[in-house]
Protein backbone atom coordinates (compact mmCIF):
# COMPACT_ATOMS: atom_id res chain seq x y z
CA UNK A 1 0.00 0.00 0.00
CA UNK A 2 1.37 3.41 -0.96
CA UNK A 3 0.93 6.43 1.29
CA UNK A 4 1.69 9.97 0.14
CA UNK A 5 3.36 12.56 2.36
CA UNK A 6 1.28 15.48 1.03
CA UNK A 7 -2.49 15.29 1.05
CA UNK A 8 -2.87 16.95 -2.32
CA UNK A 9 -1.56 16.53 -5.85
CA UNK A 10 -1.35 19.84 -7.69
CA UNK A 11 1.69 18.96 -9.80
CA UNK A 12 4.12 16.08 -10.20
CA UNK A 13 6.53 18.27 -8.20
CA UNK A 14 4.45 17.49 -5.08
CA UNK A 15 5.77 13.91 -5.20
CA UNK A 16 9.19 12.55 -4.35
CA UNK A 17 10.92 10.14 -6.73
CA UNK A 18 10.21 7.33 -4.28
CA UNK A 19 6.52 8.21 -4.17
CA UNK A 20 6.33 8.31 -7.98
CA UNK A 21 7.96 4.89 -8.20
CA UNK A 22 5.71 3.56 -5.44
CA UNK A 23 2.57 4.74 -7.24
CA UNK A 24 3.75 3.17 -10.49
CA UNK A 25 4.63 -0.16 -8.88
CA UNK A 26 1.30 -0.26 -7.03
CA UNK A 27 -0.58 0.54 -10.23
CA UNK A 28 1.23 -2.15 -12.23
CA UNK A 29 0.46 -4.73 -9.57
CA UNK A 30 -3.19 -3.76 -9.21
CA UNK A 31 -3.55 -3.84 -12.99
CA UNK A 32 -2.61 -7.53 -12.90
CA UNK A 33 -5.03 -8.37 -10.08
CA UNK A 34 -8.59 -9.46 -10.86
CA UNK A 35 -9.55 -9.87 -7.19
CA UNK A 36 -8.81 -6.42 -5.87
CA UNK A 37 -10.06 -5.33 -2.46
CA UNK A 38 -12.31 -2.31 -2.08
CA UNK A 39 -10.30 -0.04 0.27
CA UNK A 40 -12.41 3.06 -0.42
CA UNK A 41 -15.82 1.60 0.46
CA UNK A 42 -17.97 4.38 1.86
CA UNK A 43 -15.76 7.14 0.42
CA UNK A 44 -17.05 9.76 -2.03
CA UNK A 45 -15.05 11.57 -4.69
CA UNK A 46 -16.25 14.88 -6.17
CA UNK A 47 -15.27 15.83 -9.72
CA UNK A 48 -15.39 19.59 -10.29
CA UNK A 49 -14.85 20.26 -14.01
CA UNK A 50 -14.62 23.58 -15.86
CA UNK A 51 -13.21 21.91 -18.99
CA UNK A 52 -14.51 19.08 -21.19
CA UNK A 53 -13.09 15.63 -20.50
CA UNK A 54 -13.14 12.06 -21.75
CA UNK A 55 -10.27 10.13 -20.15
CA UNK A 56 -9.99 12.08 -16.89
CA UNK A 57 -13.66 11.79 -16.01
CA UNK A 58 -14.12 8.19 -17.15
CA UNK A 59 -10.95 6.95 -15.46
CA UNK A 60 -11.64 8.63 -12.12
CA UNK A 61 -15.29 7.53 -11.99
CA UNK A 62 -14.37 3.95 -12.91
CA UNK A 63 -11.41 3.95 -10.50
CA UNK A 64 -13.57 5.05 -7.59
CA UNK A 65 -16.27 2.48 -8.42
CA UNK A 66 -13.73 -0.35 -8.60
CA UNK A 67 -12.24 0.75 -5.27
CA UNK A 68 -15.69 0.56 -3.65
CA UNK A 69 -16.44 4.27 -3.49
CA UNK A 70 -18.82 6.72 -5.13
CA UNK A 71 -18.44 9.82 -7.31
CA UNK A 72 -20.37 13.05 -7.74
CA UNK A 73 -19.85 15.04 -10.94
CA UNK A 74 -19.96 18.81 -10.49
CA UNK A 75 -20.11 20.89 -13.64
CA UNK A 76 -18.86 24.33 -12.68
CA UNK A 77 -21.85 25.94 -14.39
CA UNK A 78 -24.16 24.08 -11.98
CA UNK A 79 -22.32 25.29 -8.88
CA UNK A 80 -22.83 28.56 -7.04
CA UNK A 81 -19.38 29.51 -8.36
CA UNK A 82 -21.23 30.49 -11.54
CA UNK A 83 -23.23 33.00 -9.48
CA UNK A 84 -20.27 34.54 -7.70
CA UNK A 85 -19.58 32.34 -4.68
CA UNK A 86 -15.88 32.42 -3.85
CA UNK A 87 -13.56 29.49 -4.42
CA UNK A 88 -12.72 29.58 -0.71
CA UNK A 89 -16.36 29.17 0.35
CA UNK A 90 -16.95 26.53 -2.31
CA UNK A 91 -13.92 24.58 -1.09
CA UNK A 92 -15.06 24.69 2.52
CA UNK A 93 -18.54 23.51 1.51
CA UNK A 94 -17.29 20.62 -0.64
CA UNK A 95 -15.11 19.50 2.28
CA UNK A 96 -18.24 19.00 4.41
CA UNK A 97 -19.73 16.34 2.16
CA UNK A 98 -17.05 14.34 0.32
CA UNK A 99 -13.67 12.74 1.00
CA UNK A 100 -11.64 13.93 -1.99
CA UNK A 101 -11.89 16.45 -4.84
CA UNK A 102 -10.61 16.24 -8.41
CA UNK A 103 -10.66 19.63 -10.15
CA UNK A 104 -10.17 20.18 -13.89
CA UNK A 105 -9.82 23.93 -14.35
CA UNK A 106 -8.59 26.71 -16.58
CA UNK A 107 -6.34 28.49 -14.09
CA UNK A 108 -3.81 26.74 -11.87
CA UNK A 109 -4.51 29.40 -9.23
CA UNK A 110 -7.92 27.75 -8.79
CA UNK A 111 -6.23 24.44 -7.95
CA UNK A 112 -3.97 26.16 -5.41
CA UNK A 113 -6.90 27.96 -3.78
CA UNK A 114 -8.87 24.74 -3.56
CA UNK A 115 -5.90 22.90 -2.03
CA UNK A 116 -5.39 25.69 0.51
CA UNK A 117 -9.04 25.87 1.56
CA UNK A 118 -10.25 22.28 1.35
CA UNK A 119 -9.95 20.04 4.41
CA UNK A 120 -9.86 17.03 2.07
CA UNK A 121 -7.29 15.90 -0.52
CA UNK A 122 -7.35 17.85 -3.79
CA UNK A 123 -6.15 16.35 -7.07
CA UNK A 124 -5.34 18.40 -10.15
CA UNK A 125 -7.25 16.80 -13.02
CA UNK A 126 -5.67 19.35 -15.39
CA UNK A 127 -4.93 23.05 -15.21
CA UNK A 128 -3.27 25.50 -17.58
CA UNK A 129 0.12 24.71 -16.00
CA UNK A 130 0.11 21.04 -14.97
CA UNK A 131 -1.41 17.61 -15.60
CA UNK A 132 0.12 15.30 -12.95
CA UNK A 133 -2.19 12.28 -13.31
CA UNK A 134 -1.45 12.12 -17.03
CA UNK A 135 2.30 12.17 -16.40
CA UNK A 136 2.07 9.42 -13.78
CA UNK A 137 0.26 7.29 -16.37
CA UNK A 138 2.93 8.17 -18.93
CA UNK A 139 5.76 7.13 -16.61
CA UNK A 140 3.87 3.93 -15.78
CA UNK A 141 3.53 3.17 -19.51
CA UNK A 142 7.24 3.74 -20.08
CA UNK A 143 8.08 1.44 -17.16
CA UNK A 144 5.86 -1.29 -18.57
CA UNK A 145 7.46 -1.15 -22.01
CA UNK A 146 11.07 -0.33 -21.09
CA UNK A 147 11.31 -2.01 -17.65
CA UNK A 148 13.09 1.07 -16.30
CA UNK A 149 13.06 4.87 -16.30
CA UNK A 150 16.52 6.04 -15.31
CA UNK A 151 18.91 6.45 -18.22
CA UNK A 152 16.27 6.44 -20.96
CA UNK A 153 16.00 9.36 -23.39
CA UNK A 154 12.62 11.01 -23.98
CA UNK A 155 12.01 13.37 -26.87
CA UNK A 156 9.24 15.95 -26.68
CA UNK A 157 8.13 17.56 -29.95
CA UNK A 158 5.78 20.53 -29.88
CA UNK A 159 4.33 23.11 -27.50
CA UNK A 160 5.63 23.78 -24.00
CA UNK A 161 2.19 23.25 -22.51
CA UNK A 162 0.77 21.87 -19.25
CA UNK A 163 1.49 18.24 -20.19
CA UNK A 164 5.01 19.19 -21.22
CA UNK A 165 5.63 21.01 -17.93
CA UNK A 166 4.77 18.10 -15.67
CA UNK A 167 6.35 15.55 -18.03
CA UNK A 168 9.67 17.39 -17.85
CA UNK A 169 9.50 17.59 -14.05
CA UNK A 170 8.51 13.91 -13.69
CA UNK A 171 11.19 12.69 -16.09
CA UNK A 172 13.88 14.79 -14.42
CA UNK A 173 12.90 13.44 -10.99
CA UNK A 174 13.18 9.87 -12.30
CA UNK A 175 16.51 10.29 -14.11
CA UNK A 176 15.12 10.27 -17.66
CA UNK A 177 17.14 12.31 -20.18
CA UNK A 178 15.02 14.93 -21.95
CA UNK A 179 15.54 16.31 -25.46
CA UNK A 180 12.79 18.73 -26.46
CA UNK A 181 12.08 20.40 -29.77
CA UNK A 182 10.04 23.54 -29.06
CA UNK A 183 9.80 26.65 -31.23
CA UNK A 184 11.08 29.96 -29.85
CA UNK A 185 8.52 31.65 -27.65
CA UNK A 186 6.59 28.48 -26.82
CA UNK A 187 8.87 27.07 -24.10
CA UNK A 188 7.62 26.29 -20.56
CA UNK A 189 7.86 29.15 -18.04
CA UNK A 190 11.34 29.91 -16.70
CA UNK A 191 10.41 28.79 -13.18
CA UNK A 192 9.56 25.33 -14.54
CA UNK A 193 12.70 25.17 -16.69
CA UNK A 194 14.80 26.09 -13.64
CA UNK A 195 13.13 23.36 -11.57
CA UNK A 196 13.66 20.76 -14.31
CA UNK A 197 17.32 21.77 -14.65
CA UNK A 198 17.79 21.43 -10.89
CA UNK A 199 16.11 18.00 -10.73
CA UNK A 200 18.11 16.76 -13.75
CA UNK A 201 21.38 17.78 -12.12
CA UNK A 202 20.45 15.87 -8.97
CA UNK A 203 19.95 12.73 -11.09
CA UNK A 204 22.94 13.38 -13.39
CA UNK A 205 20.61 13.31 -16.38
CA UNK A 206 20.51 15.57 -19.44
CA UNK A 207 17.96 18.23 -20.25
CA UNK A 208 18.05 20.32 -23.41
CA UNK A 209 15.72 22.31 -25.66
CA UNK A 210 16.48 22.53 -29.36
CA UNK A 211 14.63 24.00 -32.35
CA UNK A 212 14.97 21.17 -34.86
CA UNK A 213 12.75 18.12 -34.20
CA UNK A 214 15.23 15.75 -35.84
CA UNK A 215 17.87 16.80 -33.28
CA UNK A 216 15.50 15.91 -30.43
CA UNK A 217 14.18 12.64 -31.84
CA UNK A 218 17.44 11.11 -33.06
CA UNK A 219 18.18 7.93 -31.02
CA UNK A 220 15.37 8.62 -28.55
CA UNK A 221 13.73 5.79 -26.59
CA UNK A 222 10.39 7.60 -26.29
CA UNK A 223 8.82 10.23 -28.55
CA UNK A 224 5.98 12.31 -27.13
CA UNK A 225 3.79 15.06 -28.51
CA UNK A 226 0.49 16.77 -27.76
CA UNK A 227 -1.93 19.13 -29.43
CA UNK A 228 -0.50 22.44 -30.59
CA UNK A 229 -3.71 24.22 -29.53
CA UNK A 230 -4.59 23.42 -25.92
CA UNK A 231 -7.96 24.13 -24.31
CA UNK A 232 -8.17 27.86 -23.75
CA UNK A 233 -5.80 28.66 -26.66
CA UNK A 234 -8.39 28.34 -29.41
CA UNK A 235 -8.08 32.03 -30.29
CA UNK A 236 -4.45 31.33 -31.28
CA UNK A 237 -5.36 28.43 -33.56
CA UNK A 238 -4.32 29.97 -36.89
CA UNK A 239 -1.09 31.45 -35.55
CA UNK A 240 -0.08 28.22 -33.83
CA UNK A 241 -0.76 26.13 -36.93
CA UNK A 242 1.57 28.36 -38.95
CA UNK A 243 4.32 27.98 -36.31
CA UNK A 244 4.05 24.23 -35.64
CA UNK A 245 2.84 22.67 -38.89
CA UNK A 246 4.47 20.93 -40.67
CA UNK A 247 7.86 21.35 -38.95
CA UNK A 248 6.88 19.95 -35.55
CA UNK A 249 4.57 17.21 -36.78
CA UNK A 250 5.49 13.68 -35.67
CA UNK A 251 5.24 11.66 -38.88
CA UNK A 252 6.80 8.44 -40.10
CA UNK A 253 9.91 10.19 -41.40
CA UNK A 254 10.60 11.90 -38.07
CA UNK A 255 9.75 8.80 -36.03
CA UNK A 256 12.28 6.79 -38.05
CA UNK A 257 15.06 8.88 -36.47
CA UNK A 258 14.31 7.41 -33.04
CA UNK A 259 15.64 4.03 -31.90
CA UNK A 260 14.23 0.96 -33.61
CA UNK A 261 12.46 -0.05 -30.39
CA UNK A 262 11.28 3.47 -29.56
CA UNK A 263 7.69 4.01 -28.44
CA UNK A 264 5.34 6.85 -29.38
CA UNK A 265 3.10 8.49 -26.79
CA UNK A 266 0.31 11.09 -26.86
CA UNK A 267 -2.02 11.99 -23.97
CA UNK A 268 -5.03 12.32 -26.34
CA UNK A 269 -7.21 13.66 -27.78
CA UNK A 270 -5.06 13.78 -30.92
CA UNK A 271 -5.63 16.03 -33.89
CA UNK A 272 -4.58 13.64 -36.62
CA UNK A 273 -2.79 15.32 -39.48
CA UNK A 274 -1.63 18.16 -37.23
CA UNK A 275 0.74 17.20 -34.40
CA UNK A 276 0.82 13.54 -35.46
CA UNK A 277 -0.04 11.50 -38.53
CA UNK A 278 -2.31 8.46 -38.45
CA UNK A 279 0.45 6.09 -39.57
CA UNK A 280 2.36 6.96 -36.37
CA UNK A 281 -0.48 6.98 -33.85
CA UNK A 282 -1.85 3.72 -35.32
CA UNK A 283 1.59 2.24 -35.96
CA UNK A 284 3.52 -0.53 -34.22
CA UNK A 285 5.52 1.88 -32.08
CA UNK A 286 2.44 3.62 -30.70
CA UNK A 287 1.43 2.84 -27.10
CA UNK A 288 -1.22 5.55 -26.80
CA UNK A 289 -4.06 3.18 -25.94
CA UNK A 290 -1.99 1.46 -23.25
CA UNK A 291 -1.17 4.96 -22.00
CA UNK A 292 -4.86 5.90 -21.92
CA UNK A 293 -5.80 2.70 -20.08
CA UNK A 294 -3.13 3.37 -17.48
CA UNK A 295 -4.91 6.55 -16.43
CA UNK A 296 -7.38 4.23 -14.64
CA UNK A 297 -4.75 2.20 -12.83
CA UNK A 298 -2.47 5.05 -11.74
CA UNK A 299 -5.43 7.09 -10.50
CA UNK A 300 -6.53 4.16 -8.37
CA UNK A 301 -3.08 4.27 -6.79
CA UNK A 302 -3.28 8.04 -6.24
CA UNK A 303 -6.72 7.73 -4.62
CA UNK A 304 -5.56 4.92 -2.35
CA UNK A 305 -2.38 6.88 -1.50
CA UNK A 306 -4.38 9.95 -0.50
CA UNK A 307 -7.38 8.32 1.19
CA UNK A 308 -5.93 5.41 3.20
Amino acid sequence: MISLSKKYLTSISDLTDKEILGLIEHAIESKKSSNELAPLTGKTLALMFEKPSTRTRLSFETAMFQLGGNTIYLNSNDLQLSRGESIEDTAKTISLYVDCLVARVYSHDTILQLAQNCKIPVINGLSDLYHPCQILADLMTIMEHKRKLEGLTLSWVGDGNNVCNDLFIGCAKMGVNIKAAIPTGYEPPKTILDLVTKEAKLKNSDFSIVREPIDAVKNADIVVTDTFVSIGKENEDEKRRSVFIPKYQVNGKLMSQAKDDAIFMHCLPAKRGQEVTSDVIDGKKSVVWNEAENRLHIQKSVLVGLLT
